[in-house]
């Protein structure tokens, strides 16, 4: 790992930093959803895990315990989710340091973990990094809002246009 990259768990003094850090980058969390990441943290609902690259905030990533994804849910899978790098400090490294320190945690308790993916342009970089690393689609199709999209059917896309992938522990 690059020696400038620091990963570890997120703390309550984190909160603020977090969201000042990806308000200036343009990155919209509601100060209100990185406060319920904290809480979540604090009950075990949630492990994040922060990067700095020196002393910069660079990013975060999260693991469920319990997805909001029935399937992934329903077989016991944790999820990788929400899952951002401050675009000044990409291709530095530092989401497959995130990567790699989720999924040891990850597979210290399961023997797959699950993440699921935008599929517009701006999920083109994560896209490849998933696939790099492993992750193969759960057959299961694509989601609108962790629901199946039915053959002949509309829907939005955005955000809640997803395939849900999955690793096996190696």
């Amino acid at each position: 790992m690059n020696s400038h990259i620091q990963i570890r768990r997120m703390i309550s003094e984190d909160v603020t930093t977090v969201y000042q850090a990806l308000q200036d980058h343009d990155i919209s969390k509601p100060e209100t959803y990185i406060k319920q990441c904290w809480e979540q943290n604090k009950s075990g609902e949630r492990i994040t895990l922060v990067a700095f690259y020196g002393n910069e905030f660079a990013g975060w990533l999260h693991l469920l315990s319990k997805s909001y994804y029935p399937f992934f849910a329903e077989e016991g899978i944790p999820e990788i989710n929400n899952f951002d790098v401050v675009p000044p400090l990409r291709r530095l490294g530092i989401g497959n340091a995130l990567m790699d320190a989720i999924e040891q945690i990850a597979f210290e308790k399961h023997g797959t973990v699950g993440i699921g993916v935008g599929l517009y342009k701006d999920y083109g970089n994560a896209q490849r990094l998933y696939a790099k690393r492993g992750y193969i689609p759960d057959g299961r199709g694509i989601m609108f809002e962790e629901k199946p999209v039915e053959p002949g059917s509309y829907v939005l896309v955005g955000h809640d246009l997803a395939l849900y992938l999955t690793k096996e522990r190696p």
